[in-house]
């Protein structure tokens, strides 16, 4: 009697210790998960931050090149889209891309109008939107290295037992083009 008490003492123990192992692989997982999703509420702050910026770019810009039309309504169009509800990082990550693209278009055209490159507004929007793009760029990089952290974690042993077992699913990176406006872009004649 005395051995079957020990052994199911012993498998109790055993039990006792798997099912805490569970728990703590359960609320690490968990607690990644969350970091990734705080970390992509990052970047859709800074991201609302630029779009909210664009339509004061390009009314100051619109004042002094206004037959630059086309860059202008590039810029506009991609704004929207960029704004849109998105099912990926991916299809984020492509529309922000459209936008980054518009928006040197933008400061290149800027480049042949001296007056407007010396306009106050128009240099106080410009660094603000740097100071953007680069808050956007550090919260990118803070949420990739989360989504990092929480996809090695799915992927290893013995955590992806319980990954898979919870229905843990692995998250996207979000890869944009870096959007440095300091530099005057390159015109190729």
């Amino acid at each position: 009697m005395e051995a079957v008490l020990t052994v199911l003492g012993v498998l109790l123990g055993v039990l006792l210790l798997l099912g805490l192992w569970v728990i703590i692989l359960y609320n690490l997982l968990v607690k990644l998960r969350n970091h990734v999703d705080e970390s992509w509420s990052d970047i859709d702050t800074e991201l609302k931050r630029r779009h909210d910026l664009i339509p004061n770019l390009v009314e100051t810009v619109k004042g002094y090149a206004a037959h630059e039309k086309n860059v202008l309504e590039r810029v506009v169009r991609a704004r929207q889209a960029a704004m849109a509800q998105h099912n990926s990082p991916a299809e984020l990550a492509r529309d922000e891309n459209e936008l980054v693209g518009g928006l040197r278009q933008l400061f290149a055209v800027a480049e042949g109008y001296p007056v407007l490159k010396a306009n106050e507004n128009f240099l106080h929007l410009q660094q603000e939107l740097i100071n953007t793009e680069d808050r956007v760029q550090r919260a990118r990089r803070f949420y990739n290295a989360n989504v990092r952290d929480l996809n090695t974690k799915i992927d290893v042993f013995p955590s992806n037992v319980i990954a898979r077992m919870f229905t843990f699913g692995k998250r996207e990176f979000f890869e944009i083009e870096s959007a440095d406006f300091r530099q005057p872009p390159a015109v190729k004649v």
